[in-house]
């Protein structure tokens, strides 16, 4: 969060953030959610189209906190079968005057069973302490009550789990495969992530061949789920795909039959604009906020036009203000995520935007969100 900035490491303020939304010290959002802002994807409700990116809380620790914020939904992960450390320190880089955060984390994860035991149990959404009172809390917010359940989730927002593969594993599909069998009981949807920069070998998973035989296995593996309800499955991709992979992705994920309910559009970026002036640019890793904005803007927009409006599309990149956010619905997105402007504006952020968005909403004539999704593309309302 902000306030940590001069004070730590990047690394070491995320963890901060995430402690401090595990035990709700962070204020409530008071930006209500208008009946403008709710909208229908993935046959489910959202009260409100911006959610929390993957990143954030990898390990499933402050869910409760976050949609506290105001979140619409919230992402966890990315979650890899077996705990891993991820690569060696330091490995987060703030870039002050561009923004942005390159990082390098390579998928650190506690692990399916920990994170898994977390949902299933509630502990993602409890505070085991006594309430603070106004009086004493300096954030002027109250912590949850200790006898919050796992039952409360769906009362709070849509819970999305994203998964990883272990940077040693042998065999990347079978890790997805077991994600999809671990959480598909507890998650609201999951995701699969093949576009991050960090684990070797990763992206070459996002050609058609690949991604042809990753789509039909851990569809088939959603589809002989016993659960009441299976949860859709998303594919996050990269921005930094030639014209050629946009083709061949398109080419699988809108196949009639293919099983795949979504794309998440995008991951960070490995290129380095010429725009950027801070001396942390030279890192390696992916690098997000202010400076993939238009990059995985025009990404949603490619995406949407070869898939035809088809298939529902997260986009996520750079967005730290209600006009960023319509601006990704306007290309084609239906819901919208973001992480790095958290760090940089805080949890004030959230309520923000939604704010901001829904007067745009309304000025331009829209009822709904949905209403608004594709209009670059379409060049019309509804």
């Amino acid at each position: 969060m902000p306030c940590a900035q001069r004070l730590t490491s990047a690394e070491m303020a995320h963890t901060m953030a995430v402690k401090a939304a595990k035990y709700a010290m962070v204020p409530k959002c008071r930006v209500k959610d208008t009946p403008i802002l709710k909208t229908e994807v993935f046959n489910q409700t959202f009260s409100n189209p911006i959610g929390m990116a993957a990143g954030f809380d990898k390990h499933c620790e402050a869910v409760n906190g976050l949609f506290r914020m105001g979140f619409g939904f919230v992402e966890v992960g990315s979650v890899t079968p077996v705990p891993q450390e991820g690569n060696s320190k330091p490995r987060v880089f703030r870039l002050l005057e561009d923004k942005a955060i390159i990082n390098r984390y390579g998928f650190n994860s506690h692990g399916h069973e920990v994170v898994h035991e977390r949902l299933k149990s509630g502990k993602h959404l409890e505070y085991k302490g006594d309430r603070m009172s106004d009086d004493r809390n300096m954030l002027n917010v109250n912590l949850p009550s200790p006898d919050l359940t796992s039952s409360s989730l769906a009362t709070l927002g849509v819970l999305g789990v994203n998964l990883g593969k272990n940077k040693s594993s042998p065999d990347a599909i079978s890790d997805y495969v077991e994600g999809v069998k671990r959480f598909g009981d507890v998650a609201e949807y999951l995701v699969i992530n093949i576009s991050s920069p960090n684990t070797p070998g990763l992206r070459d998973m996002q050609g058609r061949k690949q991604l042809e035989e990753l789509v039909f296995k851990v569809t088939e593996a959603r589809d002989s789920l016993e659960c009441k309800r299976r949860p859709p499955i998303l594919v996050k991709i990269a921005p930094d795909l030639t014209d050629k992979d946009k083709l061949d992705i398109a080419g699988v994920i809108g196949r009639p039959g293919c099983g795949i309910d979504g794309l998440i559009v995008t991951n960070t970026t490995v290129s380095r604009p010429q725009s950027l002036t801070s001396g942390n640019c030279k890192e390696s890793g992916g690098l997000s906020g202010e400076p993939l904005k238009s990059m995985s803007t025009d990404m949603v927009k490619d995406m949407y036009k070869l898939l035809q409006g088809r298939v529902p599309i997260i986009g996520v990149g750079g967005v730290s203000s209600g006009q960023d956010a319509y601006d990704k619905i306007k290309a084609g997105a239906s819901l919208v995520q973001l992480y790095t402007s958290l760090t940089y504006y805080g949890p004030p952020l959230v309520g923000r935007i939604k704010r901001e968005l829904a007067d745009l909403l309304e000025q331009d004539g829209y009822k709904s969100v949905s209403e608004a999704v594709g209009h670059d593309i379409r060049g019309q309302k509804g």
